[in-house]
């Protein structure tokens, strides 16, 4: 065995003991995305740690099929699929009515309903003058009076997406999404 190169000094408090320690490896980024996913997926099912669950599981799935290999990833891409119409929505740009029964189904889980401002919903009129964007608006203002936000991440420009929280949760979302990548936005500021 070598000596090290330097004398030992009782008084560097540590100071070079990071001088060889080896970098994260893969293991370590996989299991911090894993924890950052789960964390997610607690705050977009609020009270429902069954379904968080349920839907961690589905995300583990999906990337041992992958190959097990979370480097460069989008967990976005595996999760889009794993949340879609339990705890998140991802529907066409062009499809206010889709757009209207997820978020509505989304919210019945919490025995809540959106006022969306007309009496039929299913409307073509009506349908025909709005948007997604506007819907997600109107969803967004009317849940913050129950103490719930609406997001939207940006799922590209043919396509709308994003899940529910509670408002208390607002800060760990701007926190996690980008620690996992996903840009995210209130939904009263559509991508």
């Amino acid at each position: 065995m070598n000596a090290p190169d330097r004398e030992f000094d009782p008084d560097d408090n540590f100071e070079n003991s990071r001088e060889h320690e080896a970098p994260l490896h893969d293991e370590d980024d996989e299991a911090s995305v894993e924890a950052l996913v789960w964390q997610l997926l607690l705050v977009i099912n609020p009270g429902d740690e069954e379904v968080a669950l349920r839907q961690f599981d589905g995300y583990r799935d999906a990337v041992a099929a992958e190959g097990g290999d979370e480097d460069g990833s989008d967990p976005m891409a595996r999760l889009k699929d794993v949340i879609d119409w339990t705890s998140g929505f991802h529907v066409e740009a062009d499809d206010p009515a889709t757009f209207i029964d997820a978020v509505n189904e989304l919210v019945a889980r919490w025995n809540l309903s959106i006022d969306w401002g007309v009496e039929d919903v299913g409307d073509d009129e009506f349908l025909a003058a709005t948007d997604v964007p506007e819907l997600m608006a109107t969803a967004y203002d009317r849940l913050r009076e129950y103490g719930y936000t609406l997001w939207t991440w940006d799922a590209g420009a043919d396509a709308h997406a994003g899940w529910i929280t509670l408002s208390r949760d607002d800060d760990a979302v701007r926190v996690l999404a980008p620690a996992l990548g996903i840009d995210v936005r209130p939904g009263s500021d559509a991508f």
